[in-house]
Protein backbone atom coordinates (compact mmCIF):
# COMPACT_ATOMS: atom_id res chain seq x y z
CA UNK A 1 0.00 0.00 0.00
CA UNK A 2 1.58 3.24 -1.14
CA UNK A 3 0.58 6.88 -0.73
CA UNK A 4 2.26 9.83 -2.40
CA UNK A 5 1.50 13.54 -2.29
CA UNK A 6 3.61 15.18 -4.96
CA UNK A 7 3.92 18.00 -7.46
CA UNK A 8 5.16 15.71 -10.25
CA UNK A 9 2.82 14.11 -12.77
CA UNK A 10 2.42 10.32 -12.85
CA UNK A 11 2.32 7.70 -15.60
CA UNK A 12 -0.87 5.65 -15.21
CA UNK A 13 0.40 2.62 -17.14
CA UNK A 14 3.69 2.49 -15.24
CA UNK A 15 1.95 2.86 -11.87
CA UNK A 16 -0.55 0.08 -12.63
CA UNK A 17 2.26 -2.19 -13.87
CA UNK A 18 4.16 -1.65 -10.59
CA UNK A 19 1.01 -2.35 -8.58
CA UNK A 20 0.47 -5.69 -10.35
CA UNK A 21 4.11 -6.73 -10.55
CA UNK A 22 4.94 -10.22 -9.36
CA UNK A 23 1.58 -10.99 -7.78
CA UNK A 24 -0.29 -13.65 -9.80
CA UNK A 25 -3.06 -13.77 -7.17
CA UNK A 26 -4.35 -10.36 -8.31
CA UNK A 27 -7.46 -10.86 -10.41
CA UNK A 28 -8.68 -7.27 -10.65
CA UNK A 29 -7.22 -3.79 -10.72
CA UNK A 30 -9.58 -0.82 -10.64
CA UNK A 31 -8.27 2.71 -11.00
CA UNK A 32 -9.61 6.22 -10.99
CA UNK A 33 -7.79 9.23 -12.41
CA UNK A 34 -9.12 12.71 -11.66
CA UNK A 35 -8.18 15.51 -14.04
CA UNK A 36 -8.48 19.30 -14.05
CA UNK A 37 -11.53 20.45 -16.04
CA UNK A 38 -11.63 23.69 -18.00
CA UNK A 39 -15.11 24.56 -16.69
CA UNK A 40 -16.50 24.50 -13.15
CA UNK A 41 -19.83 25.90 -11.97
CA UNK A 42 -20.24 27.76 -15.25
CA UNK A 43 -16.87 29.51 -15.12
CA UNK A 44 -13.83 28.79 -17.24
CA UNK A 45 -10.91 27.39 -15.27
CA UNK A 46 -7.54 28.63 -16.48
CA UNK A 47 -5.49 27.14 -13.65
CA UNK A 48 -5.82 25.51 -10.26
CA UNK A 49 -3.65 25.58 -7.14
CA UNK A 50 -3.90 22.61 -4.77
CA UNK A 51 -2.68 23.07 -1.21
CA UNK A 52 -2.30 20.61 1.65
CA UNK A 53 -0.81 20.15 5.12
CA UNK A 54 2.33 18.00 4.73
CA UNK A 55 2.31 15.11 7.16
CA UNK A 56 -1.34 15.57 8.08
CA UNK A 57 -2.48 14.86 4.54
CA UNK A 58 -0.45 11.66 4.21
CA UNK A 59 -1.72 10.48 7.59
CA UNK A 60 -5.33 11.07 6.52
CA UNK A 61 -4.75 9.13 3.28
CA UNK A 62 -3.11 6.25 5.17
CA UNK A 63 -6.15 6.10 7.47
CA UNK A 64 -8.63 5.79 4.62
CA UNK A 65 -6.57 3.09 2.92
CA UNK A 66 -6.49 1.24 6.26
CA UNK A 67 -10.27 1.58 6.53
CA UNK A 68 -10.66 0.22 2.99
CA UNK A 69 -8.35 -2.69 3.82
CA UNK A 70 -10.48 -3.50 6.87
CA UNK A 71 -13.63 -3.66 4.68
CA UNK A 72 -12.26 -5.46 1.61
CA UNK A 73 -9.46 -7.95 0.92
CA UNK A 74 -7.03 -5.56 -0.72
CA UNK A 75 -3.90 -7.08 -2.16
CA UNK A 76 -2.44 -3.67 -2.85
CA UNK A 77 -3.47 -0.06 -3.17
CA UNK A 78 -1.91 3.10 -4.55
CA UNK A 79 -2.95 6.70 -3.95
CA UNK A 80 -1.11 9.53 -5.70
CA UNK A 81 -2.43 13.06 -5.17
CA UNK A 82 -0.79 16.03 -6.80
CA UNK A 83 -0.43 19.46 -5.23
CA UNK A 84 0.79 22.79 -6.53
CA UNK A 85 -0.05 24.57 -9.78
CA UNK A 86 -2.13 22.63 -12.30
CA UNK A 87 -3.91 23.50 -15.53
CA UNK A 88 -6.82 21.97 -17.47
CA UNK A 89 -6.10 18.41 -18.65
CA UNK A 90 -3.49 17.84 -15.90
CA UNK A 91 -3.93 14.74 -13.79
CA UNK A 92 -4.77 15.45 -10.14
CA UNK A 93 -5.26 12.11 -8.44
CA UNK A 94 -4.81 8.39 -8.99
CA UNK A 95 -6.45 5.74 -6.84
CA UNK A 96 -5.69 2.16 -7.86
CA UNK A 97 -6.84 -0.93 -6.00
CA UNK A 98 -5.78 -4.55 -6.57
CA UNK A 99 -7.88 -7.46 -5.29
CA UNK A 100 -8.68 -11.02 -6.24
CA UNK A 101 -12.11 -10.10 -7.64
CA UNK A 102 -13.56 -7.06 -9.41
CA UNK A 103 -16.43 -6.32 -7.03
CA UNK A 104 -14.12 -5.64 -4.12
CA UNK A 105 -11.77 -3.58 -6.30
CA UNK A 106 -14.59 -1.36 -7.60
CA UNK A 107 -16.07 -0.84 -4.14
CA UNK A 108 -12.74 -0.10 -2.46
CA UNK A 109 -11.70 2.37 -5.17
CA UNK A 110 -15.01 4.23 -4.91
CA UNK A 111 -14.81 4.24 -1.10
CA UNK A 112 -11.30 5.72 -1.15
CA UNK A 113 -12.27 8.43 -3.66
CA UNK A 114 -15.44 9.34 -1.72
CA UNK A 115 -13.37 9.69 1.45
CA UNK A 116 -10.68 11.69 -0.34
CA UNK A 117 -13.25 14.19 -1.64
CA UNK A 118 -14.72 14.83 1.81
CA UNK A 119 -12.14 14.11 4.49
CA UNK A 120 -8.60 14.58 3.18
CA UNK A 121 -7.02 17.97 3.93
CA UNK A 122 -6.64 19.43 0.44
CA UNK A 123 -7.75 22.90 -0.67
CA UNK A 124 -8.37 24.02 -4.26
CA UNK A 125 -8.15 27.55 -5.58
CA UNK A 126 -9.22 28.13 -9.18
CA UNK A 127 -8.12 30.94 -11.45
CA UNK A 128 -10.99 31.96 -13.72
CA UNK A 129 -11.68 34.87 -16.06
CA UNK A 130 -13.52 36.46 -13.12
CA UNK A 131 -10.54 36.10 -10.76
CA UNK A 132 -9.40 33.56 -8.20
CA UNK A 133 -11.79 31.63 -5.95
CA UNK A 134 -11.59 28.86 -3.41
CA UNK A 135 -13.64 25.84 -4.44
CA UNK A 136 -16.34 25.02 -1.92
CA UNK A 137 -17.12 21.50 -0.81
CA UNK A 138 -20.06 19.92 -2.62
CA UNK A 139 -23.16 18.50 -0.99
CA UNK A 140 -23.10 15.65 -3.53
CA UNK A 141 -19.71 14.53 -2.15
CA UNK A 142 -21.09 14.45 1.41
CA UNK A 143 -24.04 12.39 0.17
CA UNK A 144 -21.71 9.96 -1.64
CA UNK A 145 -19.56 9.33 1.44
CA UNK A 146 -22.59 8.84 3.70
CA UNK A 147 -23.43 5.54 1.94
CA UNK A 148 -20.27 4.07 3.51
CA UNK A 149 -21.40 4.96 7.04
CA UNK A 150 -18.94 7.85 7.29
CA UNK A 151 -20.21 11.12 8.62
CA UNK A 152 -18.53 13.90 6.68
CA UNK A 153 -16.54 16.42 8.70
CA UNK A 154 -16.26 18.49 5.58
CA UNK A 155 -16.24 22.01 6.94
CA UNK A 156 -13.43 23.15 4.69
CA UNK A 157 -13.48 24.52 1.18
CA UNK A 158 -11.63 23.33 -1.85
CA UNK A 159 -11.83 19.60 -1.93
Amino acid sequence: MAIFVQTEDFDLSAEIAKLRANNPAIGAVVSFVGVVRDLNDGLDVQAMELEHYPGMTEKALQEIVAQAASRWSLMDCLVIHRVGALKPLDQIVLVAVATAHRGEAFAACEFIMDYLKTQAPFWKKEKTSEGERWVDAREADDTAVSKWGIVSTNSKVGI
